[in-house]
C-alpha cells in the first residue's frame, strides 16, 4: 500500500518502537486521524501491511498522504495527549465524544467567606468545584440543602478582611431571617465560618454518614449540658440530611470508594456511564456518548472515557469496575471486571443508567427527527441479524388452522420499520392435505416469491417466519428452490424465549429483551398471528354458513344474508314458521328456503328411522 506513496514510506521505516502518538494528513493537509500506540512502529506499520476487515479503516488508508508522531514516556500520557490533540482537530475518522456540553457544578468559592452556588463554568481560580451533576434540578436541590443547614452567604459582595474594618457592609435580609452570620460586617469569624464550610464540603464529597454521625454525638453532648434549643437545631439538621440521603443511591456499605464504567453498545453509538461510589452512596454519575467512527473495540472507548472523566472531573483513580479490559494501563490503578458479588451489582447499575441514556435519546430523536431515528432501528436491525443491506422492506410470514381445517397463511410487510398495511396478503392453502405447517409454509413462500419475481417486483431484504427451526427449514427449502437463498436473508423466532433461529445455525441467539431489533420482530410477528386469525375466522364463519343455505338453488347470498341478520343462526331460519321467513324475504324465496331446510330435516329423521 505505500509503493505509490514513497516519502510516507520512508516515515514509516524510521518510526521508533516506543509510546507515542501519530497523526495521519489527507492530501490537503487536513487532520484525518490521530491515534495512540505503545509501539509506534508496529502499530503504524499495521495500516499499510494488511487488507482490513472494516471498509472505513481501508478508506482511511487510502486518503493517508502524510504523518508525523510524538514520542511520551508512557502509555497514559500517549492516551492523555490522543485525547488532548483529538478535541483540537476533531478528525474525521476518530470516534467523536457527542456530548462535550457543559455540565452544572456546585463550586466553594476562594475566599475569606467563601460562597457556595451551582455554575457551568469550571474556572482555574482555586475555589472547589465538585461534580458535574447530569442534572441541573439535583445540583440546586443539593446547594438548596446546604443553604438550610449552615447559614453561607449569597451575596456577591467581594469581602475582605481590608472591606470589613473600613465598615462599609451593610446588613441584608437574609441577616435578618438568619440565613446570614453577617460576614459583611465580620460578625462571625473567619475561623468559625471555614467550620461551617468544612461541614459543606464533607456533604459534596458524599461523606454524609460521618457528618451525620458528628451531628448526633454533638446533640448527646448539647443535651447532656442542657442546651437544649441548640440540640433541637442540630436535630433539625440532622433531620435534613436524613431525608436527602434517603433520596440517595445506596449500593452496599462493603465496597467502599470505587468507580464504575458501565457500557451500552448500541452499534454506532455507545453509552458510557462512569459512577463515583462513595461510603455506599452514589455521589458522581455521568454517561458520556461517542459515534465510532472505525468500528473501534469497546476497550478502547473505555480508555477514551478514563481520560475524559479524569480531565474533566479531576479524579485520581484507585480501583475501577469495568466491563473489559480497557486498551491502557494507568499506574496505581487496579481494573477489576467482576463476575459476581457487590461490584458486579454496581456494574449492572452502570449499565442500565447508560442503556437508559439510549432510550431518552431515542424517545427524544422520535419527536426532533423521526427519519434519523428509522434509520438507527435498521442499522441496529442489519447488525443483529447479520445483513447485507439495511432491511429497509421485511415481510413475516405465520400459518394457521384448527386440526387441518380451513388452513390459511398471513403475510405482513413492513417497510422502513412501519407496517405497511396496503401490502399485506392472505393465502388459502391449497397443496397440503393436514395440519403440517412446514409444507404450508414452503407453499405459501414459493407462491409469493414466484410471483414477485414474474411481475418484476422488489424483493424484501429480510423475511422472518413465525416458528422455530423446522419452520426456517422450509423456508430455507422454498428460497433455495426459487433460486433466492443469497438473496434474501431469513429468520425464525420462537414463541417460548423469543429467541431468533438462522439458517444452519443450531444455537439460537438471544437478543436484549430492550432491543429495538427484538421490538420490530416481535411486532411483526404478533401483526402477521392477528393478520392470519383474522382471515382464518371469516373462512371458518363461511364455510358453516355455506353448509346450510349456499346449497339451496335460488337463494342468493343477500337473501342468505338478509334471514341470518334476521334470525341470527340457521338452526333458527329452521325453526321458523313460512310467515315469519315470508315476511323477512318474500313468498317465493320463503317457500324455496322453507322446503329446502324442512326436506333435510325429513331425510335425516327417515335415514335415523331405517338405522334403528
Amino acid at each position: 500500500m505505500l509503493e505509490n506513496r514513497p516519502l510516507l514510506r520512508e516515515k514509516v521505516a524510521i518510526l521508533p518502537s516506543s509510546p507515542g502518538v501519530y497523526t495521519y494528513y489527507d492530501a490537503e493537509g487536513v487532520v484525518i486521524y490521530v491515534g495512540k500506540a505503545k509501539n509506534l512502529k508496529r502499530r503504524v506499520s499495521s495500516y499499510f501491511n494488511r487488507v482490513h476487515e472494516s471498509l472505513r479503516t481501508n478508506r482511511l488508508v487510502r486518503n493517508i498522504a502524510d504523518m508525523s508522531y510524538i514520542v511520551v514516556p508512557t502509555e497514559q500520557d500517549a492516551l492523555n495527549l490522543e485525547n488532548s490533540l483529538i478535541k483540537e482537530h476533531r478528525p474525521k475518522y476518530n470516534v467523536l465524544l457527542k456530548d462535550d456540553k457543559s455540565y452544572p457544578w456546585v463550586v466553594v468559592t476562594n475566599e475569606l467567606y467563601p460562597r457556595v452556588f451551582v455554575t457551568r463554568q469550571h474556572m482555574r481560580d482555586g475555589s472547589k468545584y465538585f461534580g458535574p451533576y447530569t442534572n441541573a434540578t439535583m445540583a440546586r436541590t443539593v446547594v438548596e440543602l446546604i443553604r438550610e443547614l449552615y447559614p453561607i452567604r449569597t451575596c456577591r459582595t467581594p469581602i475582605t478582611a481590608e472591606y470589613i474594618s473600613r465598615k462599609r457592609g451593610r446588613l441584608c435580609l437574609q441577616y435578618h431571617i438568619k440565613r446570614c452570620r453577617g460576614c459583611c460586617i465580620g460578625e462571625i469569624a473567619p475561623q468559625e465560618y471555614a467550620d461551617c464550610i468544612a461541614r459543606v464540603r464533607q456533604i459534596l464529597r458524599g461523606e454524609v454518614s460521618e457528618l451525620m454521625q458528628y451531628l448526633r454525638d454533638e446533640m448527646v453532648r448539647l443535651a447532656a449540658e442542657l442546651r437544649f434549643e441548640e440540640a433541637q437545631e442540630l436535630k433539625m439538621r440532622y433531620k435534613l440530611l436524613e431525608n436527602y440521603c434517603s433520596k440517595s443511591v445506596i449500593v452496599s456499605q462493603t465496597v467502599g470508594d470505587t468507580d464504575v464504567f458501565g457500557a451500552y453498545d448500541d452499534v454506532s453509538d455507545v453509552y458510557i456511564n462512569y459512577m463515583h461510589v462513595r461510603g455506599g452512596v452514589v455521589v458522581r454519575s455521568l454517561t458520556l456518548r461517542y459515534k465510532r467512527r472505525l468500528d473501534e473495540p469497546l476497550p478502547r472507548l473505555l480508555s477514551y472515557a478514563l481520560t475524559e472523566v479524569a480531565t474533566t472531573l479531576g479524579v485520581h483513580y484507585g480501583d475501577v469496575v469495568v466491563p473489559e479490559m480497557p486498551e491502557v494501563d494507568m499506574e496505581g490503578v487496579t481494573f477489576i471486571v467482576p463476575q459476581r458479588g457487590d461490584r458486579a451489582k454496581l456494574l449492572e447499575v452502570s449499565a442500565s443508567n447508560a442503556r437508559q441514556c439510549r432510550i431518552d435519546d431515542l424517545k427524544h430523536l422520535e419527536h426532533t427527527d423521526p427519519e434519523q431515528r428509522t434509520q438507527h432501528t435498521l442499522e441496529r436491525m442489519q447488525a443483529d441479524f447479520r445483513l447485507s443491506q439495511l432491511p429497509t422492506h421485511i415481510e413475516c410470514f405465520d400459518n394457521s388452522n384448527i386440526q387441518g381445517t380451513n388452513p390459511v397463511a398471513s403475510c405482513v410487510v413492513f417497510r422502513n420499520a412501519r407496517p405497511s398495511k396496503k401490502d399485506y396478503r392472505h393465502f388459502n392453502i391449497k397443496t397440503v392435505v393436514g395440519p403440517d405447517d412446514f409444507a404450508s409454509m414452503k407453499e405459501v413462500l414459493t407462491r409469493r416469491y414466484t410471483r414477485l419475481m414474474e411481475e418484476g417486483e422488489e424483493l424484501p431484504q429480510l423475511i422472518v417466519v413465525d416458528g422455530g427451526k423446522g419452520q426456517l427449514s422450509a423456508a430455507v427449502e422454498a428460497l433455495d428452490e426459487m433460486g433466492l437463498r443469497g438473496v434474501i436473508a431469513v429468520v425464525g423466532i420462537a414463541k417460548r424465549l423469543e429467541e431468533i433461529y438462522f439458517p444452519g445455525d443450531s444455537v439460537p441467539l438471544y437478543i436484549d429483551k430492550n432491543s429495538e431489533s427484538l421490538r420490530i420482530v416481535q411486532q411483526l410477528r404478533d401483526e402477521a398471528h392477528r393478520f392470519g386469525i383474522t382471515h382464518h375466522r371469516n373462512r371458518r364463519s363461511k364455510a358453516q354458513i355455506a353448509s346450510a343455505l349456499d346449497g339451496i338453488k335460488g337463494v342468493g347470498p343477500a337473501t342468505a344474508q338478509a334471514l341470518l341478520r334476521r334470525f341470527k343462526s340457521v338452526k333458527r331460519i329452521r325453526l321458523a314458521s313460512l310467515d315469519e321467513l315470508s315476511a323477512e324475504v318474500g313468498k317465493a324465496k320463503a317457500m324455496i328456503v322453507y322446503n329446502a331446510l324442512n326436506t333435510d330435516n325429513q331425510q335425516d329423521e327417515n335415514s335415523n328411522t331405517e338405522s334403528e
